[in-house]
């Protein structure tokens, strides 16, 4: 039975419909390989900035506690449609400058957007793992502080110049010096949990790194080293290695519930193991009144041991 015009219609509107419906599910298809990024408001002080803007979604300072309820709604949303999302700390502070600088309106989503995107570049940005938003914050925040520090230690190595009697490079020899540093102090601590802290003095402010490692259970058997974390501890090292200054490095090591803790020091370019002696009483003093404290049980107090290559450039 040939069709009649209404089947023919039909049919059209049918074949219409199913290709309208596939292109919906191959855009949506598309839309969970397309990453997003999440700029994040760390505390109420920066939201009451972002108030201020008319069309920011919230105008009371009251809300943040608001904001954050929908901001992990936002986050569990898109985790829940298989998309990617990284999440930036969003300073109000430097959002105004960098509108500033463009010539931008402050007063727009499209330019808050196009900032939270540009910060997913070359900013401190998290993969969220769908951890609750109060959980998520203080890491953000902590990777903020590594980043900044970082940046900072990085631009102190660039200025630090050649060696005048070779002409080597400084900082480049430094960081060199401080990577070799860093596995020989894992090298030689062993299998175990290590938590790595260096502290280096500066004319603008204190630079600390703090490293988190797993020794391999076997002799030969590499490390665990979060990327992130030990290029900025390398960073730090190298620049008190460059500058000649005081400074100092702690590893402790947690292995079968026991905890060994060694020392080193900086000064004029080389990092010098501290005997047990001068570990103990480093850790058994009270950093701001100088009076003695009680050392910890289950610690043992050991010296350093070698992990600076001699003769540094300066």
């Amino acid at each position: 039975m040939p069709p009649t015009d209404r089947t023919r219609s039909s049919s059209r509107t049918g074949t219409a419909a199913g290709a309208g419906a596939k292109g919906a599910g191959t855009r949506r298809t598309l839309r969970r390989e397309v990453p997003s990024t999440l700029g994040l408001l760390a505390d109420a002080e920066d939201f009451a900035a972002m108030c201020g803007y008319r069309t920011f979604a919230f105008d009371d300072l009251a809300q943040y506690p608001d904001y954050l309820h929908h901001v992990d709604g936002l986050l569990r949303s898109l985790a829940a449609q298989g998309i990617h999302t990284t999440v930036a700390l969003f300073d109000p502070e430097q959002y105004a400058g960098y509108c500033a600088e463009r010539g931008l309106d402050p007063d727009a989503a499209g330019t808050r957007a196009r900032f939270t995107a540009e910060l997913a570049t070359g900013g401190a940005v998290l993969p969220y793992a769908g951890q609750p938003v109060d959980e998520l914050l203080p890491l953000l925040v902590d990777e903020a502080v590594r980043h900044a520090t970082w940046e900072y230690a990085t631009t102190l190595l660039s200025r630090v110049g050649s060696c005048a009697d070779c002409g080597e490079d400084i900082g480049r020899s430094s960081f060199e010096r401080a990577t070799e540093a860093l596995e020989r102090l894992i090298a030689g601590a062993g299998p175990g949990r290590h938590h790595l802290v260096c502290s280096v003095p500066t004319d603008a402010e204190q630079l600390v790194a703090v490293l988190h490692a797993q020794g391999g259970e076997e002799p030969d058997g590499p490390p665990r080293v979060d990327g992130r974390e030990g290029l900025g501890f390398v960073t730090v090292l190298a620049a008190g290695l460059a500058l000649g200054g005081p400074g100092g490095l702690v590893l402790r090591t947690t292995t079968d519930g026991r905890d060994r803790v060694h020392g080193w020091h900086l000064d004029r370019g080389r990092l010098t193991a501290l005997s047990a002696a001068a570990v103990f009483n480093a850790y058994c003093t009270d950093a701001d009144t100088g009076e003695p404290v009680s050392p910890e049980p289950g610690v043992e107090y050991c010296p350093g041991y070698e992990v600076d290559a001699p003769g540094p450039h300066r």
